[in-house]
């Protein structure tokens, strides 16, 4: 005899399949007195019921979820200046480019374009705030959803966040405002809010432009609990900052402890030299959209051979690929 199940068994589906990637996407969708998303016994954000969950309200999420659904850009989206590549997806163009400001192109690792076209969104007024992640003051290790209203704030968040992150925590909250954002995130955040478009309408009149890296996946929380501990002899308790790159091309990572001791590991270190030595999430592992297919501009690192050159690093200033994949990221560009 099969048992109906649940609407709390359907959604932790999701996470015992591996497939979450700790949006937040649905806490915002459920309410957070209905999910939240917390961290669990494994060290991964991930949502947990906490109050009357319906299956209506599963069934949303489902449509919603980036581990359930990612397209790529939508149609409407694509135009007669489009164009098509085999590998990088639609685009209306590929350029090298990095930020004119130099502390911007030093301080937002490899060339700072997401950064620079962050600040430049929030001083014209194009957009009233950034949506996107920075350090997580509650774990340095992970991030945290961010709001950037000027340049300033754009800036002090730069650095690409390795660690867990859920951007979309509160973006029905965010879109309840009626104010018109930027969102700069990894391609599953954008898939998510582009899913979230097709149910939500404020989401295409008050989402300026949506920006994302090119990605490879972050370091789950095991793989950096066993990177400070065996690399660096310090335990995750001990962590008061944490920096996973940025201040160079693309900039060591950088931890702080409470006792006042810091410890530095460049690029190729922190990674590991093979890549059979990366850790990832399953559901980075299985990625349908590494380059960002979904949004108006997708930044990626550029180093010949495919990562950075210790030797060289110094003197490299730093310099993004941007696929420029909509009009309105032309236009952005331009």
């Amino acid at each position: 005899m099969n048992l109906p199940i649940t609407p709390q068994q359907r959604l932790d589906r999701i996470s015992e399949d591996g497939m979450c990637i700790g949006c937040g996407l649905c806490e915002s969708i459920a309410g957070r007195d209905v999910v939240r998303m917390e961290v669990v016994e494994n060290g991964y954000e991930r949502p947990v019921v906490c109050g009357g969950l319906s299956h209506e309200t599963v069934d949303r999420i489902m449509d919603l979820c980036p581990g359930t659904r990612v397209e790529g850009l939508p149609v409407a989206l694509v135009d007669e200046t489009t164009q098509h590549d085999l590998v990088w997806g639609a685009y209306q163009s590929m350029v090298l480019g990095h930020a004119s400001d130099p502390q911007v192109r030093h301080q937002g690792s490899t060339g700072g374009v997401l950064t620079a076209l962050g600040q430049f969104l929030v001083e014209t007024g194009e957009v009233e705030f950034i949506l996107h992640a920075k350090a997580s003051e509650r774990d340095p290790t992970f991030g945290d959803r961010a709001l950037s209203r000027t340049s300033a704030e754009v800036l002090a968040a730069a650095g690409s966040r390795y660690g867990p992150t859920a951007p979309l925590i509160d973006i029905l909250r965010q879109l309840d405002t009626g104010k018109r954002f930027a969102f700069i995130g990894k391609p599953c955040d954008v898939a998510a809010l582009r899913n979230l478009a097709l149910y939500d309408q404020r989401v295409d009149a008050q989402v300026d432009t949506m920006l994302a890296m090119v990605c490879g996946g972050f370091m789950p929380p095991e793989g950096m609990t066993n990177f400070l501990d065996r690399e660096l002899g310090i335990t995750k308790s001990e962590v008061t900052s944490l920096r996973y790159r940025g201040f160079g091309c693309p900039g060591p990572t950088r931890v702080e402890t409470r006792d006042g001791r810091v410890a530095e590991r460049g690029y190729t270190e922190f990674w590991g030299t093979h890549e059979s030595m990366w850790v990832l999430p399953f559901r980075c592992k299985v990625c349908p959209d590494g380059i960002g297919e979904a949004a108006d501009i997708a930044v990626s690192d550029t180093w010949p051979g495919g990562s950075p050159d210790p030797a060289q690093e110094a003197d490299d200033l730093g310099t993004n690929a941007l696929v420029v994949r909509t009009s309105r990221g032309q236009d952005l560009v331009e």
